[in-house]
């Protein structure tokens, strides 16, 4: 798939969207008409596919001008919360993308893809909790610890499950004696009963 020179500048802006400093209002309103016009510029160009190909695109699309916004808004008002929306936006726009790619798949390899995509969703968003607990300042630096530790390990709890639920899917292609090895070292890799 071919991307527009449009969508692909909107991608690498957004990489400096990092910056600590407020946007003036035209600076602000001049990079959300850039973002519509990225945007529409896309979906024009997904309009001269067609089948799951034009899907996918019409999904890349709506995911950039999600994450576009969410990491303008961050800009805008750099707050924790801001830049949590702007994290979980690019999660959410990749699982949706990753899912629409999934529709070209049919069997177990199309439930293998989904189950895959929803790990790299859950892995991704459980990352931005624990990015903003790391970020997200406490009374006294013991209890940021804490705070930190616990998500952590929630984080990792959430993960593991996504991933061995994708593991248990790729098992399902198997039989017999060969399935139940698969299962039992996806469960112990995964840290699941």
């Amino acid at each position: 798939m071919k991307f527009s020179p449009a969508l692909i500048a909107l991608v690498a802006s957004s990489l400096f969207a990092g910056s600590s400093f407020a946007l003036t209002k035209e600076e602000y309103k001049a990079e959300k008409d850039q973002i519509a016009a990225t945007y529409k510029s896309a979906k024009a160009q997904c309009d001269t596919m067609s089948g799951n190909a034009k899907d996918v695109c019409k999904k890349q699309a709506e995911g950039a001008e999600k994450v576009s916004k969410a990491e303008l808004e961050a800009r805008q008002n750099p707050t924790e919360r801001n830049q949590n929306k702007a994290r979980v936006a690019k999660a959410d726009a990749d699982y949706e993308v990753a899912k629409e790619k999934c529709d070209d798949l049919s069997g177990n390899a199309k439930d293998v893809c989904k189950k895959d995509a929803n790990a790299a969703h859950v892995t991704a968003k459980e990352n931005a909790k624990v990015a903003k607990a790391v970020a997200t300042p406490a009374n006294n630096p013991t209890t940021q610890a804490a705070n930190v530790a616990e998500t952590r390990k929630d984080a990792a709890l959430e993960k593991n499950e996504a991933n061995y639920k994708a593991a248990a899917e790729r098992c399902d292609a198997m039989s017999g004696a060969a399935k139940d090895k698969c299962v039992a070292d996806a469960k112990l890799k995964f840290g699941q009963k």
